[in-house]
């Protein structure tokens, strides 16, 4: 039920805001996992998952304060005439032949030994399925508002894409988790498939074409910050992080390793102790009673 939830407010906010916010703004459910686990789960989050959230956190708000806008796109018409631009086109032909390639060629050769195969495979066919979603949240607000849209064939057309782009998805993504370990599988297809989606809706509503450089450069910092933090939680989950690996200042209950000296050592002065041994010093009186006798 949660992530039914969950996954319809994804779409709904697909709908309503620019993918290139809306997506990277996931990260913040591999935070919050992160963090429920902790606390209902016991499991333990060291000191660079700790670190991966606070960066999660920082990187989205500055996404967040540098959100690009897209263009104004209000009816299932405007949408058509979107997907009908050469660019988008061209980059649609681009994504389902490297994605035939990297199934049918690169698959079998290099899909159990290289990471890559599969999960460029769930990103590239993933930035399609965003644009599908874009489109059918278009089509239901029209739908509530009391326009025919059933009658609609690009509708129809969105789901049926959607359907098959999702299941691709879900399955070379889980051959990938079968094959791969999560903390590997996890970061790298959040950053390709957060590119590849930015790519897409940067082509198909020009989402990038009316931004000053600040803003551009803000949200480029703000996916870096987020890819930063995601990559720290995941890359070392796995990894212990005792205490004892922190500076010596820093580790709780340790004692001071240079201790002032005791109040005897400070009244003892280097001039009062002897520059030899006992031993050696009694031998060396021995030998000067033997001198005088003689």
């Amino acid at each position: 039920l949660a992530v039914g939830v969950g996954e319809a407010a994804n779409f709904a906010a697909y709908a309503f805001a620019p993918a290139t916010l809306v997506t990277p703004l996931g990260a913040l459910s591999v935070l919050v996992s992160a963090v429920l686990s902790s606390v209902f789960l016991n499991e333990q989050l060291n000191v660079h998952g700790k670190i991966g959230c606070m960066l999660s956190i920082l990187g989205s708000t500055v996404m967040v304060i540098h959100a690009p806008q897209e263009e104004e796109v209000s009816s299932l018409e405007s949408m058509a005439e979107k997907l009908k631009d050469p660019g988008f086109i061209a980059f649609a032909v681009c994504v389902l032949v490297s994605s035939l390639l990297l199934i049918f060629v690169a698959g079998p050769r290099y899909g159990q030994s290289n990471v890559l195969v599969y999960v460029l495979v769930c990103s590239a066919i993933g930035s399609l399925s965003v644009s599908c979603v874009k489109g059918l949240g278009i089509a239901l607000k029209e739908l509530f508002s009391g326009k025919p849209v059933l009658k609609e064939p690009l509708g129809w057309v969105l789901l049926v894409c959607l359907v098959i782009c999702i299941s691709t998805q879900i399955n070379y993504l889980n051959k990938a988790l079968d094959i791969f370990n999560t903390s590997v599988v996890t970061p790298i297809y959040y950053v390709l498939f957060t590119t590849a989606v930015m790519m897409c809706s940067a082509i198909l509503f020009k989402e990038w074409q009316h931004m000053v450089l600040d803003n551009i450069i803000g949200s480029i910092s703000g996916f870096l910050t987020i890819v930063s933090g995601i990559f720290l939680l995941h890359a070392f989950r796995d990894l212990p992080f005792p205490p004892t690996l922190l500076p010596l200042f820093l580790q709780p209950g340790r004692a001071d390793p240079h201790p002032p000296w005791s109040s005897a050592d400070r009244h003892q002065s280097c001039q009062h102790q002897p520059l030899l041994p006992s031993e050696d010093k009694g031998s060396h009186s021995a030998e000067e009673e033997e001198e005088e006798e003689e």
